[in-house]
């Protein structure tokens, strides 16, 4: 009976939104849910935007203490130094050529919860916080230029969509499934967004092998008070490197822990991970000279139409003492800025600087958070604000208000003495009716999805229409899956009829009615007219990389041995991979002391057991008495087999190439044997390329 009871209060409290308009949580109706409260179609979002403000204080306020978002992540210390003059475009003093500013570098994952896998299929959040002289600037950005939605108005929708499902609370950190697929099938806009996270970008290699973008256009401010349009980018100095789904998959099952644990052994061991920062300036008059909108987060600018200009480098030296103290403390927001650079209309960006910062103030205990020691400002403070939970500062005297005589002024305003420079927002014209409404300029949603699927290898659109193809086929309403094949169909006609032959669809013409309801919410007259494109391809876009031209620079290097292996045939390779940079691992059978051929002993860590072929770049079988043994090894095939599915460079010492006949694998390019004198040349140039797509491209015909 008392169970019964329980059951009659919770269906009390249960909400039924069928058939029912959508309203506030005051039952305020809402007739537009797509878009905050502008000044002007264009213009920046305004503070009684209450309908927003209600939505995303609840969002922020949904999990305690996690972040309701990027919950998973890694950090680490590190110095910036700037290398080039721009003095000419801002008066940023962390942006002066020759400074050297500290910062402290958050990586993680968006969907999953904090336990959840590094590899993941994700956005990867990319924020830096500058320490610089003039307080704290963050740049709070992600591994991909772009995203999903045009209005922050959007952002709790999409979240709860790609969270897992709220009935069973499944798929932990995973889009593959129905309530993600329905948003984006309903939603255009994230056209661009998706062809990006589906492609290889979406799982790196490491957290120092992927790229970092600001997303939105910010503004730099000169002496003079002229505003330039920018685009940040941070370029790895190692290279811009994926795995593969199958891999993705098999590293999280070894090893959850896989990219927090590279960026912390690799910084422990002296293997810095270095970025460039590139800006790209478009001057305030160029502000409507492209087909897309600069104000639209959605739309990358092509670096053929605005090169990226390196400027300074990042160099992460230092791992965190704590984890708890720093990274999970640390407090990013996009409002937090420095004099010499400003934000613009943006919507999304615009709802962000709300956003973060009510989320610090929830999550970290109230409005003291910047006090903690990670988002303490290297500039000392001075304001008379004194309460509040966590304060940890002491303010002296009776003043708690501005303006004061009582305290002769001060904290005085910056300018009136000495030359401090104040902040000082960048002067525009405004002019608009006060509307909740979309730019028609953010109306054409497919030319640059399509422009980046385009620019694709032949290996990255098959691993594309690949991850299409699971991600959709993990979906169970029919009716989601054929909405999204529609929209592929205005990306690309051969990328819909892949997928839609993977999922026995065929591809209509136009877009779902109920797609289309949705668009025209935003834009009446929408599908409008799409202006010509400058380009239909960008090399950048594509991450591929030809043989000889990378890096091996901290890639591991698998020597797969047993008891009598030649230690001469080992060092031959191991030497030259170690003056390269890369790290050569013994695995054997079993840990423990390893007996070389020639009599010597060396402690083995690693075996087949305990490792995975996932978990390694390359591989090398070396001479000895120890191929007989790997000959009836089945944890060593199971290796080298794993390594040739997954595209990976696999050498063989001459004698021990007779493993390839018991290994039924046929001997391609990246087969390296060593049976003449330009064998490591012809292994490393080809460890260069980062994997020998032309495998899988091969196992596919």
């Amino acid at each position: 009976m008392k169970d019964n009871k329980k059951i009659e209060q919770i269906k009390n409290h249960l909400v039924d939104n069928d058939n029912k308009v959508l309203s506030t949580n005051d039952g305020m109706p809402i007739n537009d849910n797509n878009n905050s409260l502008k000044a002007g179609e264009r213009g920046p979002s305004l503070q009684q935007v209450h309908i927003y403000l209600d939505k995303m204080m609840h969002f922020d306020r949904e999990r305690i203490p996690e972040r309701v978002v990027h919950a998973r992540g890694s950090g680490a210390h590190g110095v910036f130094e700037m290398k080039e003059d721009i003095s000419d475009l801002t008066i940023a003093k962390f942006l002066q050529k020759g400074t050297k500013t500290p910062v402290f570098v958050r990586f993680s994952t968006v969907a999953g919860f904090k336990g959840s896998t590094d590899l993941a299929r994700d956005v990867r959040g990319f924020s830096v916080k500058f320490y610089t002289e003039d307080g704290n600037y963050d740049l709070v950005g992600n591994n991909i230029p772009v995203f999903f939605i045009q209005d922050a108005m959007n952002f709790p929708d999409l979240v709860h969509a790609v969270k897992p499902e709220p009935h069973n609370e499944m798929p932990q950190a995973a889009s593959a499934h129905d309530t993600f697929w329905d948003f984006i099938s309903l939603m255009p806009e994230s056209a661009h967004m998706i062809m990006w996270v589906m492609s290889d970008r979406a799982i790196p290699r490491s957290l120092r092998m992927m790229e970092g973008f600001g997303v939105h256009t910010f503004k730099l401010v000169n002496k003079e008070g002229k505003g330039s349009f920018v685009k940040f980018h941070w370029k790895p100095k190692l290279g811009v490197h994926s795995v593969l789904w199958d891999e993705a998959q098999k590293i999280s099952g070894f090893n959850s822990d896989f990219h927090r644990e590279d960026l912390w052994e690799n910084i422990d061991n002296g293997n810095f991970p270095q970025w460039d920062l590139g800006l790209q300036i478009i001057p305030e008059e160029d502000e409507h000279k492209y087909p897309f909108d600069l104000l639209d987060a959605t739309k990358i600018i092509p670096e053929e139409l605005v090169p990226v200009q390196i400027v300074g480098t990042m160099t992460l030296n230092k791992n965190p003492e704590n984890f708890f103290a720093e990274t999970e403390q640390v407090a990013f927001d996009p409002g937090r800025l420095v004099p010499g650079i400003d934000l613009t209309n943006d919507p999304l960006l615009q709802g962000r600087i709300f956003s973060y910062m009510d989320t610090q103030n929830y999550r970290l205990g109230g409005p003291n958070f910047h006090e903690l020691p990670i988002n303490r400002s290297i500039k000392q403070k001075h304001n008379n604000q004194k309460d509040g939970f966590s304060r940890t500062d002491i303010l002296k005297g009776d003043v708690s208000y501005f303006p004061n005589s009582k305290a002769s002024g001060c904290p005085y305003h910056a300018m009136l003495k000495g030359e401090e420079i104040g902040f000082e927002s960048h002067k525009e014209k405004l002019q608009g009716e006060k509307v909740r409404a979309r730019s028609s300029s953010f109306a054409d949603h497919f030319s640059q999805a399509t422009l980046f699927f385009q620019s694709q290898s032949e290996i990255e659109q098959l691993h594309i229409i690949n991850a299409l193809s699971f991600e959709l086929s993990k979906v169970n309403d029919p009716k989601i899956r054929e909405r999204q094949v529609a929209i592929l169909n205005q990306i690309d006609k051969n990328l819909a009829k892949k997928v839609g032959d993977n999922l026995n669809i065929t591809p209509k013409d136009s877009l779902d009615d109920l797609t289309l309801k949705f668009a025209r919410q935003n834009h009446p007259e929408y599908p409008l007219p799409t202006k010509p494109q400058e380009i239909q391809k960008s090399e950048p876009l594509s991450m591929k990389i030809e043989k000889g031209e990378g890096t091996i620079e901290t890639r591991k290097v698998a020597f797969l041995v047993d008891d009598g292996v030649s230690k001469e045939s080992v060092d031959q390779l191991k030497n030259v991979l170690e003056s390269e940079g890369a790290e050569a691992v013994l695995i054997s059978s079993k840990v423990g002391p390893l007996k070389y051929k020639e009599g010597d002993i060396e402690n083995i860590q690693n075996s087949y057991l305990t490792d995975a072929s996932v978990l390694y770049d390359a591989f090398y079988t070396p001479d000895g008495d120890s191929v007989e043994k790997l000959r009836n090894n089945n944890e060593y095939k199971e290796f080298i087999k794993d390594a040739f599915k997954h595209c990976k460079v696999i050498g063989f010492d001459k004698h021990a190439s007779s493993l390839l006949k018991d290994l039924d694998l046929e001997k391609d390019d990246a087969i390296i044997i060593a049976d003449d004198e330009n064998w490591i040349k012809d292994y490393i140039d080809t460890m260069k390329g980062h994997r020998y797509w032309n495998r899988e491209l091969n196992m596919k015909k």
